[in-house]
């Protein structure tokens, strides 16, 4: 019989968080497969803030759009236009922006193999063999390798996770819709190429929002909502009727569940460490995750390679650790605004109005194009303070 090949690591996903994990685990010149499931494309609106391209190394040519200001519409139609004052955000598409950052992992030196994983099993001295299908493969035929570390990055619904880490069946999603359309021309509909449009109402989202980004060539017109009896494909049908976009070529559909609360642990506290949705790091209230699963594939790398460095499966907490210290009051604080102010309409109506505050918007812009929340300016933060508490008690009149 032909001996299993053993890995260093094994890195069930191929998405950012996934990818990011075996770019950087194969450029210690550790031995890594990744293994993806072809043809899977996630419904995100694509956007990348400029830290993202900072921090991992992300080329300009990847970008199909730049946005340079958001509209949020209120259940009234009220329209709070934010600028970036001298800045943008990117926008990438999924399907060549994922694959670009497979093939950047390639060519670190990781495996690519496309595959269904199944389950891992134990080999008599304990190390895990990853079970899984190679595409093309009959269900009864089963691949099989030996992995000293597995990251686990495959999606809200994380197999890996639910087979190794307890509690994992048990976070909460958003459920996602989304579809790519051919963009019309610049003013159609009131489309901008250049602004990504975020629509805070019951009937499109009753618990979450719906947004139309722009996407060069196409466009992402999407839903969130955590509510299963809502119609999402009934509630983007109804965003491109009233927007003037229901007769533009549909490229592609998209759904899935996104989850929006980091999980309480991320690892098995032997050879398993989770990323990105695997893990919940979607950001609550936003929704973002693409800088999110990257930082979570950085810092669970970081721990499998401790792992495979010291023996010691202990280093694996570290990457919780490590994405908690640096992102979890941002978490923290972005759940307390849906839980607050997305529960009614009369609520977001309120939320809307308080965006058209310019502490607001400058604070919000530069927390999110850098990742971090600002401290620079205690004043701004008492100001926006006070008005969010007028807001919210309903005795505010700006």
């Amino acid at each position: 019989m032909t001996a299993m090949v053993t890995y260093d690591a094994v890195v069930v996903g191929g998405g950012p968080a996934g990818a990011t994990a075996a770019t950087d685990l194969a450029k210690t010149g550790a031995k890594v497969l990744l293994l993806d499931r072809a043809g899977r494309i996630k419904p995100c609106g694509g956007a990348i803030p400029p830290r993202a391209m900072r921090d991992f190394e992300i080329p300009d040519h990847l970008l199909v759009a730049r946005a340079t200001s958001a509209r949020m519409v209120s259940p009234s139609d009220r329209i709070v236009n934010m600028p970036i004052d001298g800045g943008y955000v990117g926008l990438v598409d999924r399907e060549e922006f994922d694959e670009w950052l497979r093939e950047r992992a390639a060519s670190a030196g990781a495996e690519r193999r496309a595959g269904s994983f199944l389950r891992i099993d134990r080999d008599d001295d304990g190390v895990a063999i990853v079970c899984f299908h190679d595409k093309g493969d009959s269900k009864d035929k089963v691949q099989r390798v030996r992995a000293r570390s597995i990251i686990g990055a495959d999606g809200a619904r994380s197999q890996v996770a639910r087979q190794t880490v307890k509690g994992a069946d048990r976070i909460p999603y958003v459920f996602a819709y989304h579809e790519i359309i051919r963009s019309p021309a610049h003013g159609v509909g009131g489309f901008d190429a250049n602004r990504c449009d975020i629509y805070y109402q019951g009937k499109l989202s009753p618990d979450f929002y719906a947004w139309i980004f722009p996407h060069g060539d196409t466009a992402s017109i999407g839903v969130g909502s955590a509510n299963k009896g809502f119609s999402l494909r009934g509630a983007v049908n109804s965003l491109r009727e009233v927007t003037g976009l229901a007769d533009c070529e549909t490229v592609r559909t998209e759904g899935a569940p996104i989850p929006l609360k980091p999980l309480p642990r991320w690892d098995n506290g032997r050879d398993v460490v989770l990323a990105g949705d695997a893990s919940g790091v979607v950001a609550p209230a936003s929704g973002e995750g693409i800088y999110y699963a990257m930082v979570g594939g950085r810092v669970a790398a970081d721990a499998a390679s401790e792992l495979l460095r010291t023996g010691k499966a202990k280093s694996l907490a570290g990457a919780r650790k490590a994405f908690m210290k640096d992102h979890g009051r941002v978490f923290w604080i972005l759940g307390i605004m849906q839980h607050f102010w997305y529960r009614s309409d009369k609520r977001r109506e309120r939320f809307v109005k308080m965006c058209a505050d310019p502490d607001v918007q400058r604070l919000t812009w530069q927390a999110y194009m850098n990742k971090e929340l600002v401290r620079a300016d205690p004043a701004a933060h008492m100001r926006i303070f006070m008005k969010d508490m007028g807001h919210l008690l309903g005795v505010s009149s700006t």
